[in-house]
């Protein structure tokens, strides 16, 4: 007897649109995170992923280095048994920065496979283009005197691991996250199997329009993580130059007009524009209205433009512990000026 039961608040998930990956595979236009190890345990995030399948989310987004992939792997496997068809899910995780090393990256995907009880992954991600380690739960002043610059040839012979689960079967799709144009420019140069995919941080302040365009003229889906701007993210990543996305009289105005949160409009602006967002919460009652904001009451095309409008150019993540001993500033790690800087940081 089946005993996976959709909520009957929840939305029929075959009505969820989606996207189609340069592969043909098929993709949901809007995921669940599952980024909470900073501040809520491994079980409550496999509560909120528990109660997301049954409101009709089919994508969740996952990595090694969230720490909590063996309890929602309980969570799937339950499901499955439970009669949700596995064939209906996308289920995407990340290799972890300590595992960069071709063995230790095909040992971090059969972990992540065992963790999240499943035989394959429908995408696999490097996290990060460096294999730079940090500690969890860090200070932004934390540093690993073993980091690196981004070196390609050291990242293709990640990417050839990468090649080869998908040649096991292991793995659907392969992808990148946190990588530049710089960056995508080598490795689309040199791949075999090219990136269907890559996470970035994508919210109304920041837009990444240059590098946006580049993936979809180049068949590579963008995913967005902090698409309403990662308010409870680590205390390492806050500046005080950080500007609140929800707090913009532009989407709070068009929040009261639709008579919604700014959140929401954060999430519906995401999709209409083509990325996928993936936005983490605690609260059942918030991941449905996120997945409910795809199917209605869709912005207009002045309300896009303001939204559009928001363009601040500002970075929330911006991944100070990865920097190696040479480096100067942050911006090092994105490659500002359109190339990429060495051990000496740029000139």
């Amino acid at each position: 007897m089946n005993s996976f039961v959709p909520s009957c608040e929840g939305v029929d998930a075959r009505l969820v649109p989606c996207r189609v990956l340069y592969n043909g595979q098929k993709i949901p236009c809007i995921g669940l995170g599952t980024f909470g190890s900073d501040h809520v345990s491994p079980q409550e995030v496999a509560s909120v992923v528990s109660e997301a399948l049954k409101l009709g989310y089919r994508y969740i987004d996952c990595a090694a280095c969230y720490g909590n992939e063996k309890e929602v792997g309980e969570v799937l496997e339950k499901a499955v048994k439970g009669g949700l068809d596995r064939q209906e899910l996308f289920i995407l995780s990340k290799v972890w920065n300590d595992c960069h090393a071709p063995d230790k990256l095909v040992r971090a995907c059969e972990k992540s496979l065992n963790d999240l009880r499943l035989d394959y992954l429908d995408c696999y991600l490097i996290h990060w283009p460096f294999p730079n380690y940090h500690a969890p739960g860090c200070d932004v002043n934390s540093r690993n005197p073993e980091s690196r610059p981004y070196i390609h040839e050291e990242f293709m012979d990640s990417w050839r691991a990468m090649e080869g689960l998908v040649k096991r079967g292991l793995v659907k799709s392969i992808g990148v996250s946190n990588v530049t144009i710089p960056k995508l420019e080598l490795i689309l140069r040199d791949a075999d199997i090219k990136p269907a995919v890559n996470e970035m941080e994508l919210h109304p302040t920041m837009q990444q329009g240059r590098l946006f365009q580049y993936c979809i003229d180049h068949g590579i889906q963008p995913i967005g993580y902090s698409p309403i701007g990662s308010p409870a993210r680590p205390e390492r990543d806050r500046t005080p130059e950080d500007i609140s996305d929800i707090e913009l009289p532009e989407i709070v105005s068009i929040a009261g007009r639709h008579e919604i949160h700014p959140a929401t409009v954060c999430v519906k602006w995401a999709y209409q524009r083509g990325q996928i967002p993936i936005p983490f919460t605690t609260k059942p009652r918030n991941a449905l209205s996120n997945l409910k904001t795809v199917l209605s009451d869709p912005l207009s095309p002045e309300e896009m433009e303001a939204v559009a409008a928001c363009e601040r150019n500002c970075r929330l993540i911006k991944g100070q512990v990865f920097l190696w001993k040479g480096a100067k500033s942050w911006l090092d790690l994105w490659d500002v000026d359109g190339t990429i800087p060495g051990w000496d940081s740029y000139k």
